[in-house]
């Protein structure tokens, strides 16, 4: 699994980038007639073009990733599907399968029936007995259809009770790790595209599991939408909790690497290569620059409307201090006594004379 898990991330960090530069290569043998200038690098064309390019490589690459986890999720089996028996199966009917796969494959019968056993068929007999002894048994049954074979190792669990403790204790490290290492990458500068998504994803996934795990039946979704869907309309297997589990993890992980690698591709041009932080600080000095550029111009037009207007009094002095003198008065008129605060004052001052005073009277007494 950590092997797989390697590979993928190797995948993902090499892959997209040469097979988007092959597949650039080939669109412009295939696009460009011979003898016609293809884009340069570092064009605004050639860049165009390998940003699609990218997009749709990541995007395929992601398909084949998720293809990728089912396939090993079908290869792996379960239980049910090595005794060939459906989930819905009682005890018995467990039981019964198991006698007819013993008589095919026990070591014994092989013998009788004069061929030789090997190690393979040995353990595949033993495999069968694993499978039916943990279906059988309720406590058994419900830890396996919830956190897969693991179970067989976990020792000195009896009840489904224990079973669920020891299973949220495997959970609590792995969410753990997982949360330190965003936290830590996202400090050192990774992972900054879609912050907010990666951690609203992980706290659901987390949900979801603890959910899966505690629940005395298969989830709603699962049991009621999914597995039904699988059945009717393909003839792919239905998925067990643990095998949903396993899903939706895999598909976390390659989602946070897919998609910090086609986010920033979808951004504007202008916001491109720069971290979100960044990008909301250039946008604010932008914008305060065009609003500093906009006011200068709106009083450079008052300005030259005001120098229009008075232009036919230029030559006249007393005309001019005369319309200064009633521009004056018609500011404070209209703005400065216009003003709540100052309205709000002159009310409060008149409420202080006396109502009978009479014409002149000075003071409130």
């Amino acid at each position: 699994m950590a092997g797989n898990n390697v590979l993928s991330l190797l995948g993902w960090t090499f892959l997209p980038n040469l097979v988007t530069g092959f597949v650039q290569s080939i669109y412009y043998s295939l696009t460009i007639r011979a003898g016609d200038r293809k884009p340069a690098p570092g064009t605004p064309r050639h860049a165009e073009h390998r940003r699609r390019i990218h997009i749709l490589v990541v995007s395929l690459y992601l398909l084949y990733t998720i293809y990728e986890a089912d396939y090993e999720l079908r290869r792996a089996s379960t239980y049910y599907a090595d005794l060939g028996v459906p989930f819905s199966a009682t005890e018995r009917d467990i039981k019964s399968r198991f006698r007819r796969l013993a008589a095919l494959h026990h070591p014994d019968k092989l013998m009788s029936s004069g061929g030789g056993v090997d190690n393979t068929d040995a353990d595949y007999f033993m495999h069968l007995k694993t499978a039916s002894d943990a279906l059988v048994d309720p406590a058994h049954r419900f830890a396996y259809e919830r956190f897969g074979p693991d179970i067989v190792n976990w020792k000195h669990c009896v009840t489904i009770r224990d079973y669920v403790i020891r299973g949220v204790q495997v959970l609590i490290p792995y969410y753990g790790f997982a949360a330190v290492a965003m936290y830590l990458l996202g400090l050192l500068g990774y992972l900054d595209w879609g912050r907010y998504w990666r951690w609203l994803t992980l706290v659901v996934l987390c949900v979801f599991e603890l959910y899966t795990v505690t629940r005395p039946s298969f989830p709603r979704f699962l049991e009621h939408f999914v597995n039904p869907a699988l059945t009717h309309f393909t003839s792919h297997p239905p998925y067990l909790p643990f095998q949903a589990i396993t899903l939706a993890r895999k598909l976390s992980i390659t989602l946070y690497i897919a998609f910090s690698q086609i986010g920033p591709l979808l951004q504007p041009p202008e916001q491109r290569g720069v971290k979100p932080g960044e990008a909301s600080e250039k946008q604010l000095s932008q914008n305060l620059d065009r609003l500093e550029q906009t006011a200068r111009s709106m009083d450079a037009d008052a300005t030259r409307l005001m120098e229009l207007e008075m232009s036919p009094f230029a030559g006249d002095p007393e005309v001019i201090n005369s319309m200064r003198s009633k521009l004056k008065e018609w500011l404070v008129q209209n703005t400065i006594r216009a003003d709540p605060m100052v309205k709000d004052a002159l009310g409060r001052s008149f409420q202080k004379r006396r109502v009978d005073a009479p014409a002149g009277a000075r003071g409130n007494r």
